[in-house]
């Protein structure tokens, strides 16, 4: 045996027990979703009856001193059909100077309060109908993204993504970079028990606007076809959300409330040449939500939102446009078997234009083993 192989047998011996656990065992997680409901919401991910929502697996780990990567696949079922969806894939690096931060691959986007965060973390059982209308639940997309926390008293973060922009295209062939994003959160402390974060943002859909119409429906989708794009596209979709954060003494585990809103205003929905016709030049969507923990096993929440949309098709030789307005409001109330385990009853009633189901009751379970990362604020 040559020195030179004697010395990479014995180097492996004694590398580093950090490097090793990074390079040979990533942090592993499973979150199982699964739930009844009765009644179908409008443009709802769920269906009637017994079913898997967003069942996720992930894994992440620090690629070297430089570097962190992490997967997520998602398990959906919709009917008799099982899909396998990719929802991220990313880098990121680790040690870049002056809180500059940069992450490629596909990613769920930064806009608004909710989107950049994953579904099992919501304290309802789906997105806001302001989200299911104007990014389709959750909108993740290939890209890359850079950011900056300044060092500031005030928390301060700005951030810029460039993105594929295929799953919000309201045209066939569209750009090779069709979406851009825009953000800037702030965030302090009321006192030792109160915190809040303020957020705004901007997105540019280069493919967004509706330039043509074919002899059917577009715009609302009264059937949802699960491949999570918007129900309604635009060129510019801007967002404001506020989170306000309360927990005695800045303990949460035994006693919490948090309130937050989130408004989007959608501009350039679709071509000009149609506004003659009755389309909308503008579409606005927003909801406002609360959320008590009044022990550590048990929460209670309300939610209520709107989100407009249109519903256009073409007859001959005119168009015909239908403004819609959709009004959620959701009553839940969560039992926690431990920071891993979630039984929630939420109570939604639905108000829309095109929709037979007026109340729709959900049970559904969260489930988490394996590695299961901190929750943002």
């Amino acid at each position: 045996m040559n020195k030179k192989m004697l010395s990479l047998i014995v180097g492996s011996m004694f590398v580093s027990p950090a490097m090793a656990d990074t390079l040979s065992n990533p942090q592993i997680g499973v979150v199982l979703d699964g739930y009844y409901q009765d009644g179908e919401r409008n443009n709802s991910e769920r269906e009637e009856g017994f079913g898997l929502g967003h069942t996720e697996l992930n894994m992440s780990a620090n690629i070297d001193d430089k570097f962190y990567g992490a997967l997520t696949a998602v398990l959906e079922s919709h009917g008799d059909e099982t899909e396998l969806n990719l929802e991220e894939a990313f880098i990121e690096t680790l040690a870049l100077p002056y809180g500059l931060n940069v992450r490629a691959g596909r990613f769920l986007s930064d806009f608004g309060y909710l989107n950049s965060q994953h579904m099992h973390t919501d304290s309802f059982v789906e997105r806001p109908v302001a989200y299911r209308t104007f990014l389709g639940s959750h909108y993740y997309d290939d890209g890359v993204r850079a950011s900056i926390v300044l060092p500031t008293d005030l928390y301060v973060k700005f951030g810029v993504e460039a993105l594929s922009g295929d799953r919000l295209s309201a045209v066939e062939d569209g750009s090779k970079v069709g979406v851009y994003t825009t953000t800037l959160k702030i965030g302090d402390d009321f006192s030792e028990s109160s915190s809040w974060q303020f957020g705004l943002s901007y997105l540019r859909n280069e493919d967004g606007k509706v330039r043509e119409f074919e002899d059917h429906d577009h715009g609302h989708d009264d059937e949802h076809d699960h491949d999570h794009g918007a129900a309604v596209t635009g060129s510019n979709l801007y967002g404001a959300d506020f989170v306000w954060k309360w927990a005695p003494n800045g303990n949460y585990k035994y006693q919490n409330f948090t309130l937050s809103a989130e408004y989007m205003w959608l501009d350039e929905v679709v071509d000009s040449r149609f506004k003659e016709d009755g389309a909308s030049d503008n579409l606005s969507a927003y909801y406002v939500s609360g959320v008590y923990r009044f022990n550590p096993s048990w929460s209670a929440g309300l939610r209520y939102g709107e989100a407009e949309s249109y519903d256009g098709h073409a007859h001959d030789d005119h168009m015909h446009f239908t403004d819609l307005n959709d009004k959620e409001f959701d009553a839940m109330v969560a039992w926690d078997s431990s920071h891993f385990g979630t039984i929630r009853a939420q109570y939604t009633r639905v108000d829309n234009q095109d929709s037979d189901t007026d109340n729709v009751f959900t049970l559904q379970y969260v489930m988490t083993f394996g590695a299961h990362g901190a929750h943002a604020f």
